[in-house]
């Protein structure tokens, strides 16, 4: 038999399998490799002679086991390091004491994650040619280490990030703007480690994971300009409440009279090697993997997921209706995985995130559903301003957020995912999961001599 509590069950299982193969210390491990006086990372070699140096930089919410990783392979040969993640995701980690740890605010950059990039700027400036500098990245690096260019301030950036935050740009549109007003990203990370032999490893939070754009790329070359910032800011109507520092850098920039990003061709990343070492296909196809374990006949659609959540749940809620009552595209038993990630253009001021909002709009199309559920989940273990992972819906959600005397539809229209969906006891609460690589979608069909 298999009730709608042992559907459930398996998709706490299948996002167990998913989160364990993006585990940020193992992706480290699976790359560096040690020899007494060589260091192996993937494509690039390090001699590790006593002429040279070794520093680490880490920024993201995966950071901390990142570092910890790399910090165990090099041991005595590592000089110093500077670790920025957000609050809550050191774990209670002991770190080498060369290394300095600052935890900082995430989505909205702080004082902290400030502190964190300026003692970045510092180490960067100790480096010299025959020194090498190991960077590791994982999503939420953009907020987390604000270091604003003159006359931007943190407050500016604050406001601007607030800004996005309702407006439903995309993380790439973002990205490009952040670029512009920071003294690090846009590959200006890069640029300050001057000759010194650099190394990122990355763990990609961005659908296709373009290296220009994940963690708005402090070791990659730029191709956005000012003036593609500048048409952000125009295209999202977004002009006349732009701190005016912001808009004021973005027109001069765009008008030539600030220096570009370094781009594409610079030779200064001649001496950078960037590796992405973890995404959303390696969780997406460890879900199908696990899915399969369970006897569910399995397809992974797609990794680039991206829309407006509410939209996304409508579909989902199709996919799963169309193979229950067609068996298109897969027959029941049937395991959907879709990964990538949704945006909120919010019209209301509601609590909730990307992934419970979708969920919540899924719980519509799939009321009344039997044998039926659906896990929309942040890989981070934290969905927008909340500190739920996300939410697993089915065909009875819709109706117990009715009987708990909320309006689903209400809550849906207000982006009040939050309570509509703890109401209904679907949300999902793991913690901080150490990693980030987007979000997962999971649509499980039973089938019918299996429902109980």
């Amino acid at each position: 038999m298999h009730a709608l509590t042992s559907i459930h069950q398996d998709l706490l299982h299948i996002r167990t399998a998913a989160l364990q193969a993006v585990d940020p210390a193992l992706a480290v491990r699976r790359y560096l490799q040690r020899t007494s006086s060589r260091l192996d990372l993937g494509a690039t070699t390090w001699d590790l002679d006593p002429a040279g140096r070794v520093f680490l930089v880490a920024a993201g919410k995966a950071a901390v086991p990142m570092v910890l990783a790399a910090a165990e392979l090099l041991g005595e040969s590592l000089t110093s390091g500077v670790l920025v993640t957000r609050y809550g995701h050191a774990g209670g980690a002991v770190l080498p004491p060369r290394l300095k740890l600052f935890e900082a605010g995430h989505p909205i950059p702080d004082e902290n994650g400030l502190a964190g990039a300026q003692a970045i700027l510092k180490l960067l400036a100790q480096l010299e040619p025959a020194d090498h500098l190991l960077v590791l990245l994982s999503g939420g690096a953009s907020a987390l280490i604000p270091c604003p260019a003159p006359p931007v301030t943190l407050a500016d950036l604050q406001r601007l990030t607030n800004l996005f935050l309702s407006c439903g740009a995309t993380i790439n549109e973002l990205n490009a703007v952040r670029k512009h007003l920071d003294l690090l990203k846009g590959g200006r990370l890069a640029q300050a480690a001057g000759s010194a032999g650099l190394v990122a490893l990355i763990l990609s939070d961005v659908v296709g994971d373009p290296l220009e754009v994940i963690a708005s790329g402090p070791t990659a070359p730029d191709p956005t300009t000012f003036a593609d910032a500048l048409g952000v800011l125009e295209r999202y109507a977004l002009l006349e409440n732009t701190p005016p520092a912001v808009l004021q850098r973005i027109q001069q920039g765009a008008t030539g009279q600030l220096s570009e990003t370094p781009k594409p061709g610079d030779p200064l990343f001649d001496r950078v090697s960037n590796q992405v070492i973890g995404s959303n296909r390696l969780a997406a196809q460890a879900a199908v993997v696990a899915a399969r374990r369970l006897g569910y006949t399995t397809l992974l659609l797609s990794t680039r997921l991206q829309g407006e959540a509410r939209e996304i749940g409508k579909v989902a809620a199709a996919l799963a209706s169309s193979c229950l009552k067609e068996g298109d595209p897969l027959p029941a038993p049937a395991c959907l995985v879709l990964g990538g990630e949704t945006t909120v253009t919010m019209a209301a001021p509601g609590l909730g995130g990307r992934n419970q909002e979708l969920a919540l709009s899924a719980a519509l199309g799939i009321a009344g559903l039997p044998r039926t559920a659906i896990m929309a989940l942040a890989t981070d273990g934290s969905d927008g301003p909340t500190d739920a992972a996300g939410a697993i819906v089915d065909g009875q959600t819709w109706n117990i957020i009715q009987q708990h005397g909320r309006s689903p539809a209400a809550d849906l229209f207000q982006h009040n995912s939050f309570p509509a969906l703890q109401a209904a006891n679907a949300l999902m609460f793991t913690g901080p999961t150490g990693t980030n690589v987007n979000d997962l979608l999971v649509i499980l069909v039973a089938a019918e001599n299996q429902d109980g």
